[in-house]
């Protein structure tokens, strides 16, 4: 069984045109999650974050076309944790290009969801689900019936230029079809490609598009930078450390989400 460490995530943070004094509570999110998130050394949201959040808070669908490392991924892990929090029995799909993004996506969503307490009731009727993985993974997961796609209420697909640089645009097709039509959708890709506007056109109805201009991509960089220095100050953590930062930050009713990884391992703290 692989479990993920609850890692620092500083995916572009701090970074925005100077006099912009926007700020994550503006957002519409909770103040647990924006405590959790301001404790984590991020206090001001990039470019995407800002106008990201509240579409997903609204229920729109929405196409991000962004640079990597300027905030995609807490771009859509922030909202979802507070849609989680309502624990009103919404399933998420996180669509992703291969097994290290699955990872780094469970990472931050079990670290940044610490602060919503347990309620110390033990009816898990309504407690969300969230499933994560790559199309070939989620195929095989699907075939050995360990998951049900059928009642998905909200679908990220993160990211689907990356996803067709992996030859995974078939196997996505194949997902897609297994999903209901009455659900939120939000894509991310890092350039638009004429190769996926036919499978974007089948997911996507009426979307809000949301373009980082190509000049924050100097944004984009310097946050990167700034993370990969970060990291390399840090020590990898091992997999027994993640299972104790799992049992301590298991919330949401007292069972963290089901993360499905990598290489068919699913990590249900909720057993542990």
């Amino acid at each position: 069984m692989i479990l993920s460490a609850l890692k620092m995530f500083t995916d572009g943070h701090k970074h925005m045109k100077k006099g912009n004094k926007m700020n994550f509570l503006d957002l519409g999110l909770s103040e647990k999650t924006v405590k959790a998130i301001n404790e984590s050394g991020i206090i001001t949201p990039t470019t995407v974050q800002t106008d990201v959040i509240p579409a997903i808070l609204e229920g729109k669908d929405i196409f991000t076309i962004a640079p990597s490392g300027c905030g995609k991924t807490i771009s859509y892990v922030l909202p979802l944790i507070d849609i989680i929090s309502r624990n009103d029995g919404t399933n998420i799909l996180i669509m992703t290009s291969d097994a290290k993004k699955s990872v780094t996506i469970s990472d931050s969503l079990a670290m940044l969801n610490r602060f919503h307490e347990e309620t110390g009731d033990d009816n898990n009727e309504h407690e969300a689900e969230v499933i994560i993985g790559s199309p070939d993974l989620l195929l095989e997961l699907v075939a050995e019936k360990n998951i049900d796609l059928s009642k998905i209420n909200i679908l990220v697909v993160d990211d689907i230029n990356l996803i067709k640089k992996n030859k995974q645009i078939a196997n996505m097709e194949k997902v897609l079809e297994l999903l209901p039509a009455d659900k939120q959708n939000i894509v991310y890709t890092n350039r638009r490609s004429r190769e996926t506007q036919d499978i974007l056109d089948k997911i996507l109805k009426s979307p809000q598009e949301i373009k980082v201009d190509k000049n924050k991509e100097c944004e984009a960089q310097t946050a990167t930078a700034q993370q990969e220095k970060a990291s390399n100050n840090k020590p990898t953590p091992l997999d027994e450390e993640a299972v104790a930062l799992s049992k301590k930050y298991d919330t949401f009713k007292g069972h963290t989400p089901k993360f499905l990884l990598i290489q068919g391992a699913i990590a249900d703290t909720s057993e542990q």
